[in-house]
């Protein structure tokens, strides 16, 4: 597999670090809290043999920009950042995918730039706070894992972690969100890793709270996709339901045998739905 091409892209709202692999037309791919390098990231390798894909550091995520507020690390200033990214790059429109939080982020750049966007592509997320109302969320405390989700998060976001112990953390965390976990080899083949923000991620743990953008759904103008594993633990699948729901003129593609991760656990059926997808909606925004 070919690593990344890295760059470091100056704009108006300073430095970010951004990884680039693919060809075709321009698509974002980021998340809330993740720390991407050049070994890039399984969802965002999904899309590289029909996109060129900008992989995203936002603040404090590796070499990009730092925060010198609090309120900048927020879901809306990181849309800012991203428009800002845009047009450094020189681009009218471009794609957005997101996964889990970042498909968090591609809600809040439908609802306010719409415009700027080709298409949404949304994967196991919500349009609110998912923990508090649904047992069947991994992060509620009735949920039978819980206390082993928080706990692995947790010592994650250590500093301190040697390699070894940090790859053997990420595999047990990741198998709780699986399907399967027995596959977690088969899936998990690649040489890619990243980590996680700790300082992006204590300011979502307390944005997240009194998240929700239900009733500014229907501001969203662009095409969506909405994608989620039947069985997804981390935002479970009705908060997927609901923004088909309340996003005009969406698709909702359910797998049948997927937990948190469709795009590798139901590989195929994940890449066949979205190119039905793109091809009935791309031609319309070009």
């Amino acid at each position: 597999m070919n690593s990344w091409d890295r760059i470091l892209l100056n704009t108006s709202r300073g430095t970010f670090e951004i990884f680039v692999k693919g060809e075709g037309e321009p698509l974002c791919v980021t998340h809330h809290y993740s720390e991407f390098n050049e070994t890039g990231d399984y969802f965002a390798e999904t899309f590289t043999n029909s996109h060129k894909v900008y992989l995203v550091n936002l603040r404090e995520a590796g070499k990009s920009e730092k925060a010198t507020e609090h309120f900048q690390l927020s879901m809306l200033e990181s849309i800012f950042d991203l428009e800002e990214i845009r047009e450094s790059l020189k681009f009218e429109k471009w794609g957005f995918a997101g996964h889990s939080t970042g498909g968090m982020l591609g809600i809040i750049y439908g609802i306010y730039f719409s415009n700027s966007l080709l298409f949404n592509v949304i994967v196991g997320s919500a349009a609110r706070e998912y923990m508090t109302f649904s047992e069947n969320c991994i992060y509620n405390s009735q949920h039978p894992q819980f206390e082993r989700m928080q706990d692995l998060t947790i010592k994650l976001q250590r500093s301190d972690l040697s390699i070894e112990n940090r790859k053997e953390l990420t595999v047990e965390r990741t198998k709780l969100s699986l399907f399967n976990s027995s596959r977690y080899q088969e899936l998990f083949s690649l040489n890619i890793h990243k980590k996680i923000s700790g300082t992006r991620m204590n300011y979502f743990n307390r944005e997240v709270q009194v998240y929700d953008v239900t009733r500014k759904l229907v501001l969203i103008s662009t095409p969506t996709i909405i994608m989620c594993g039947k069985y997804d633990v981390q935002c479970p699948i009705e908060y997927s339901l609901e923004l088909n729901e309340l996003i005009p003129n969406s698709k909702l593609i359910v797998f049948n045998r997927s937990n948190h991760y469709p795009f590798l656990e139901e590989a195929n059926m994940f890449k066949n739905e979205l190119n039905i997808f793109l091809k009935e909606n791309i031609i319309n925004c070009l």
